[in-house]
C-alpha cells in the first residue's frame, strides 16, 4: 500500500477544473517529483493533496485512509507538512521563533527538534536570533522547510523549493531534500528545475493540462527521449 495515494483527482477554481484526473502515489521513504510546463496543474495538485483546494472527484489516501478535503490542520496532525512557494516565513520573527511556530502541535518536542533542524540546516543555528526577513532567499527556504519539519511529518510537500535561488542554494536545497528523505521523511515536490529534481527522484510525474502525461522512476523519465524533447529542453 502506498503511503500517499492520489487517484483520479479533479478540482479547480471557480467551477473550472485545473486537475482533470491526476494519479500519483509514493511509498514510504520515497521522493516523488512533479514536473511539467507552466499551467500544467503542478502546484494545484499539491494544494489539493494538502486540503487547500477542494477535490471535486477522486480521492487522496494517506496510509489507505481517505484524507481529501480535510482541513490542513487535520492533515498536519495526521503526519503531513507543506511548504508553499511564497510567503513561507514570518519575516519579523527570528529564525528560532519561526521554527518554534512549527511545533505548535508538539510543544514538548521543541528543544529536540530545534537541534535536529540545525543539523539539517547548519546556517540557521548561527542566525537563529536574526529576523527571517533579513536572510537570503536560500536561507529563508531553509527556515520554511525547517518549520514544517518541526511537526515531525511523515510526508513533506514542497512547492517549488528552489524557485528564484542561485545555483549554489539550488544545489544546497536539493542536497538537503535528499538528506531529509534519508532520515525517513517521504517527499512530494513540485519543481521547475526538472532535470535536477528527477535526478534525485524515486518517482516522477509529468503533468500537462492537468493530466498525467508520463509516470515512471526519475531515472526512466530522464532517459526517455520524448520526455526530454517535450519537457526537459531536449
Amino acid at each position: 500500500m502506498p503511503l500517499l495515494d492520489a487517484r483520479d483527482v479533479q478540482g479547480g477554481y471557480g467551477g473550472m477544473n485545473i486537475l482533470n484526473g491526476v494519479d500519483m502515489a509514493i511509498e514510504a521513504d520515497e521522493i516523488g517529483v512533479i514536473v511539467g510546463p507552466n499551467g500544467a496543474g503542478k502546484s494545484t495538485m499539491l494544494k489539493a493533496v494538502f486540503g487547500l483546494l477542494q477535490v471535486s472527484q477522486g480521492e487522496v489516501l494517506l496510509r489507505g485512509e481517505p484524507i481529501h478535503n480535510l482541513p490542513p490542520n487535520r492533515l498536519v496532525q495526521k503526519g503531513m507538512g507543506f511548504v508553499p512557494q511564497e510567503y513561507n516565513v514570518f519575516p519579523s520573527l527570528s529564525v528560532k521563533e519561526n521554527l518554534q511556530m512549527g511545533a505548535y502541535l508538539k510543544p514538548g518536542s521543541v528543544k529536540r527538534m530545534l537541534e535536529r533542524i540545525y543539523e539539517f540546516f547548519p546556517p540557521l543555528k548561527d542566525k537563529r536570533h536574526q529576523p527571517a526577513g533579513e536572510l537570503s532567499g536560500g536561507q529563508r527556504q531553509m527556515v520554511a522547510m525547517g518549520r514544517a519539519l518541526m511537526a515531525e511529518p511523515e510526508v513533506l510537500l514542497l512547492d517549488e523549493p528552489t524557485a528564484g535561488l542561485s545555483p549554489r542554494y539550488m544545489n544546497e536545497i536539493f542536497a538537503r531534500v535528499k538528506e531529509i528523505n534519508a532520515a525517513g521523511v517521504s517527499i512530494l515536490m513540485v519543481e521547475q528545475n526538472a532535470k535536477q529534481a528527477l535526478a534525485i527522484a524515486d518517482k516522477g510525474f509529468v503533468l500537462a493540462a492537468g493530466q498525467n502525461r508520463f509516470t515512471d522512476t526519475g531515472a526512466a523519465l530522464l532517459a526517455d527521449p520524448e520526455v526530454a524533447k517535450s519537457f526537459l529542453g531536449g
